[in-house]
């Protein structure tokens, strides 16, 4: 018999996870974005690559690093737990955990819609006498909007996937930790395959529906461009 509970609770969890990482990676992500598209500075390549590093990472080494960085003892767990905000086994780790997994998505996404953007327009908005801040809102931003939608919603899709990451630094707590893929995994390991199989049909279903608009909005971007041209 199916225990509501336990199929619930995860898939809250991991909506809520999720919609947090979307809305620190936009924060985070866009800055950074418009800082390596158009910046031109020692270090540049090095800097991309640290930043994308765990998209080939194996997501337990990921999380490992993770751990090393935010346990009680690590190099800044131990500042961390003496303001009283502990990262490891709470859902802070998870968000950790899946920004650092989702984030190089997103910034691949970005940068390459900011790169797409004629430099011209910007020069233009400039010479008009628009800060570097209007420029961006007002003349990159919309013009970029179609590949950064397109990364939150990667960057969205990724976070509800996280699993190796997050059961190194978050663990599987239910009901405090335990987010879908941790929830199938061990529904599986204790036999619960009715358990498994709805999570698994949840996650399957947003996951297609991402790709799907995804798709379906680079389609569409694609003949729009044509029509324009």
């Amino acid at each position: 018999m199916l225990n509501t509970a336990e199929i619930w609770a995860p898939i809250i969890l991991s909506l809520e996870v999720a919609l947090l990482v979307v809305i620190i990676t936009a924060l985070l992500g866009l800055p950074l974005s418009r800082l390596m598209a158009r910046g031109h500075f020692t270090g540049r390549d090095i800097i991309e690559s640290i930043i994308t590093l765990p998209l080939v990472l194996p997501p337990s080494v990921t999380g490992y690093a993770l751990l090393i960085l935010v346990s009680k003892n690590g190099l800044l767990g131990r500042w961390l737990e003496s303001i009283g905000f502990p990262v490891v086994f709470t859902w802070r780790a998870i968000v950790l955990a899946s920004l650092v997994v989702a984030f190089p998505l997103f910034y691949r996404s970005a940068r390459a819609a900011i790169e797409s953007v004629n430099p011209n327009y910007e020069q233009a908005a400039r010479t008009l006498g628009a800060g570097e801040l209007r420029v961006f809102l007002t003349v990159t931003l919309p013009l970029a909007s179609r590949g950064i939608i397109a990364g939150l919603v990667l960057s969205f899709a990724r976070s509800l996937g996280e699993f190796g990451a997050t059961l190194m630094v978050a663990g599987n707590i239910p009901g405090q930790t335990q987010t879908i893929p941790t929830a199938i995994y061990f529904a599986v390991e204790a036999g619960h395959d009715q358990t498994a199989q709805v999570l698994v049909a949840v996650v399957t279903l947003i996951s297609f529906a991402v790709i799907y608009w995804v798709n379906y909005s680079e389609r569409r971007g694609i003949k729009h461009n044509l029509r324009r041209e």
